[in-house]
């Protein structure tokens, strides 16, 4: 039998297994480290520490699985002392790239590194939408949007499992939000949620084929997402046809009956153990085996689904990696910085030309020590460790590990390595005084501004930390030439932005996130990053202002009535204007639009022509919108294309829609239904600055589950 039939391979082993080795399949504990101090004796002693382990049986040739955490590259949170990876930028700067082939590089990155440390699942492909700027973990995710999710974490997970490594995606679903998240109950209408985070799995899965699916840790209109059928048996697993297997998230199982609902395998037990007072998956499924409750085709097809990644992935013929290239790993995530980098405002500072005696004023922001990184379970040791590691604290599972990483080179450093010809001091911004002082002797003032952010914790309000508004408020004041670099995990209030002349977003950049800075600042590179996710001018225009207010450990609701509407979706529907929009990005040179051409059909096909009409190279990202379906107004992003310009240079570009994001789901139906009739798109720089528009008729049909 061929090695390259999983489904077979699958059905062969599993007979032959006792029941006790099936069973041994169905539980995943966590190694000793900062989440868990308390070494599992279930663990043999010669294997590392990491976030997962579920043993093998050798003697069927099935591998033990070896499971890290891994969005962000290979993560380490105290596990193995001394033990590094390449530190990748966040989820959000990658999406900020639109570039499909550099997010498949990241997975590879991420694949390669898991491999040599003997890592055989990744829990990676982290693709929840951004339905609230307060997350404390969108910077893991990739953005608002079910396309653009879609097609980054594909290529991740795709990049991952070519090194025979089983990529996960997750969380499975709406897991938008960290306060009480064990506790959360999130209420969508089902048919928005088809269209909407549910459509950026769907696409996900179709397109990579990851070995594994986490559910979340929140309920779905009622019921936990590990113990929700309607989610796993009746979408994931029935309509999609998904083969693979379902896992908990670490202290995500609260009964036996998960089972029942379609989750495969229980991880973190020992987590489950403390907040549902049992290990779920040990000796209370058993009971329930034994007892009739849990029937015998049930028990075997957890296992085969787990047997069938193993075998599709191929961790069963491993044979000796050789060591990762470091130096190309640091390249990859470099350029990721540097196409992540979203120039949001420009007055005509940046770049910044470094004449001799140019004086610069670099301030706050840890400028002199690193780049911020997110903290939990995606936080990755760099190469040489942290350039400093500040406690901050809190309440909850996950205080712990609510430090602000800083990761080197520092921003100061690779500043004056880029402009050499300048003089350049540093101010910690500790005061706005101070700062002003610092400012007043400067040309330039380059304001560097962070924002821990991360698991467990959802921002109170969109505002900057420790003072730093009031800083760069009075720096802005005594310098018109103000530059506001921000390092944060999610869109921040600029109160500010109207007396600053430039503001770049350089989110959580990673490793090579200082160099990627210090190049555009100083035109080394031209930058391209556009958003992925709306920056609202403030809470009020969002869809809930207000989040609930309760203690940890409390039950709360969260009603998503923007249903589909998400992020830019919700700003059409409602008229307002954000701050900045889902796609805005500035280049320091200009591309126009041409010649569009549309063709229609079953679905949107569209042609035209990008001309840059400035005097550099760089690249551009031309976005696709739906606009309009028959009688309604409806904002959608159909498709993308990353292409780069020498000046002058013109290039067509080809966009067909895939027809779901045309369609409106029919949950009465149980399908994806386009009605007959004129449907407009437009191309343009946002979902914003639609330059080219047309009209096209499309038939009317349903299609899909």
């Amino acid at each position: 039998m061929s090695p390259c039939d999983p489904d077979a391979r699958a059905c062969e082993i599993e007979p032959q297994m006792t029941d006790g080795e099936r069973f041994t399949l169905l539980v995943g504990v966590m190694g000793a480290g900062d989440w868990w101090p308390l070494r599992d004796e279930r663990i043999p002693p010669e294997v590392p520490m990491s976030a997962g382990y579920v043993p093998g049986i050798a003697r069927l040739g099935v591998p033990a699985l070896r499971m890290s955490d891994a969005g962000l590259g290979v993560t380490n949170p105290g596990y193995r002392p001394g033990d590094t990876a390449t530190a990748l930028p966040a989820g959000l700067a990658l999406a900020a790239g639109f570039d499909p082939a550099l997010a498949r590089a990241a997975g590879e990155v991420i694949g390669r590194e898991a491999r040599s440390r003997g890592f055989n699942v990744q829990l990676a492909g982290a693709i929840n939408l951004a339905r609230d700027p307060r997350n404390g973990r969108n910077f893991e995710y990739f953005s608002e949007d079910p396309l653009l999710s879609a097609t980054m974490a594909a290529e991740q997970i795709i990049g991952i499992q070519q090194q025979g490594v089983i990529s996960t995606t997750k969380h499975y679903s709406l897991n938008c939000n960290e306060t009480n998240r064990h506790w959360l109950d999130a209420v969508i209408d089902p048919g928005a949620h088809r269209e909407s985070d549910l459509l950026a799995f769907e696409i996900a899965i179709e397109r990579a084929q990851p070995g594994a699916v986490m559910a979340a840790y929140n309920k779905v209109n009622g019921d936990y997402a590990a113990a929700n059928a309607v989610l796993i048996n009746d979408v994931l697993k029935g309509a999609w046809g998904y083969r693979g297997w379902v896992m908990s998230d670490w202290g995500g199982t609260p009964s036996w009956e998960c089972a029942l609902a379609g989750l495969d395998q229980e991880c973190g037990a020992q987590i489950d153990a403390v907040l549902w007072g049992a290990e779920a998956f040990g000796d209370r499924l058993r009971a329930a085996y034994s007892e009739g409750l849990l029937p015998k085709e049930r028990l075997s097809d957890m296992v085969r689904r787990i047997l069938r990644s193993m075998f599709a992935v191929g961790i069963d013929r491993w044979e000796p990696a050789p060591a990762p290239d470091m130096e190309a790993h640091n390249a990859i995530g470099l350029q990721i910085a540097r196409q992540g980098v979203v120039l949001l405002q420009n007055r005509g500072l940046l770049p910044v030309i470094a004449g001799s005696g140019l004086r610069i004023a670099v301030i706050g922001g840890y400028a002199q020590v690193g780049v911020p990184a997110g903290y939990g379970s995606s936080t990755v040791v760099p190469p040489g460790g942290y350039a400093s590691v500040i406690p901050i604290g809190g309440s909850g599972l996950q205080a712990g590990l609510r430090n602000l990483y800083l990761v080197p080179p520092s921003p100061l450093e690779e500043l004056r390595r880029q402009l050499p010809g300048a003089q350049i001091d540093f101010d910690p911004g500790i005061s706005p005084a101070e700062a002003v002082v610092a400012a007043r002797r400067a040309d330039v003032a380059i304001v560097f501004a962070i924002r821990p952010e991360g698991e467990g914790f959802d921002s109170a309000d969109l505002s900057l930390p420790w003072g730093q508004d009031a800083v760069i408020s009075a720096v802005a004041a005594a310098n018109p030439n103000t530059v506001v670099v921000l390092e944060t995990g999610n869109p921040v209030a600029m109160p500010w932005r109207d007396r600053v002349n430039a503001i770049v977003q350089a989110w959580y950049p990673g490793q090579a996130g200082a160099t990627a800075i210090a190049e555009i600042l100083a035109g080394r590179v031209n930058p391209s990053g556009r958003l992925p996710i709306t920056f609202p001018a403030d809470l009020g225009q969002t869809p809930r202002p207000e989040l609930p207010a309760a203690p940890p450990g409390t039950p709360i609701t969260i009603d998503y009535d923007e249903g589909a509407d998400v992020g830019y979706r919700w700003f059409a529907r409602t008229g307002r204007v954000p701050m900045f929009a889902f796609g805005h990005g500035l280049s320091y040179t200009s591309f126009e639009y041409r010649d569009l051409a549309v063709t229609g059909g079953d679905t949107v096909t569209v042609s035209f022509s990008v001309v840059n009409t400035g005097d550099r190279g760089g690249s551009d990202i031309p976005q696709l919108y739906l606009t309009a379906v028959p009688d309604a107004k409806r904002l959608r992003l159909l498709g993308f294309q990353r292409v780069e310009l020498e000046p002058g240079q013109v290039v067509r570009v080809s966009i067909a829609a895939d027809p779901r994001l045309l369609a409106g789901y029919d949950g009465r139906a149980g399908c994806w239904r386009i009605t007959a009739g004129r449907y407009a798109v437009a191309v343009g720089a946002s979902a914003v600055a639609l330059s080219l528009a047309a009209e096209v008729e499309l038939a009317g049909r349903a299609f899909g589950r």
